[in-house]
């Protein structure tokens, strides 16, 4: 039995690292980016996604106040939901930040940030799709069981104490 959860353990490890590998390639060598400046109701095509600016809004948090983009994803004609991104300024040290939106389609995922907006109603925005990036995340809860199941053999526990063996001495015959 030690032996099979040993042995599965570890190809369990490897085939985690052999995902992860996937992931980090194909999100390196397929990734595109978009940087555009866009009106509400203009759209840019990323990958096999058209997104379209949908509205602008200004919200208002405890300690902030944000101006957040609205965008419509659709893929081949249907609706495939909606991402946002926003800017947000701290008010207590006028401290500025982003919020990108990120939009998960199976194991690849949409990234959107906002930049400044112009008086003319344009907004600077950069647009990032990453084929198959979710599998490095995949890939390292995959390892990591394979590490959790490597710690059903007691005899590989790093400190696991082993039991005693009694010492057989000779009894003298009578």
């Amino acid at each position: 039995m030690f032996e099979q959860a040993r042995v599965a353990a570890n190809h369990l490890a490897h085939f985690g690292i052999g995902v992860c590998l996937i992931g980090i390639v194909c999100e390196s060598s397929w990734s595109l980016e978009k940087i555009a400046a866009m009106r509400v109701g203009e759209t840019i095509t990323i990958g096999a996604h058209d997104v379209t600016l949908t509205r602008m809004e200004n919200r208002t948090g405890p300690n902030f106040h944000a101006r957040v983009a609205v965008f419509g994803i659709r893929e081949g004609g249907v609706s495939q939901g909606e991402v946002v991104s926003g800017k947000r300024l701290f008010t207590a040290r006028q401290m500025a930040t982003t919020e990108s939106g990120i939009r998960t389609f199976g194991f690849s995922q949409l990234y959107v940030a906002i930049g400044d907006e112009t008086p003319d109603g344009q907004v600077s925005v950069r647009m990032t799709w990453k084929p198959l990036v979710t599998l490095i995340w995949l890939g390292t809860v995959v390892m990591a069981l394979g590490g959790l199941l490597s710690l059903a053999d007691r005899r590989l526990r790093v400190g696991a104490p082993k039991p005693a063996r009694r010492r057989v001495s000779p009894v003298p015959a009578e």
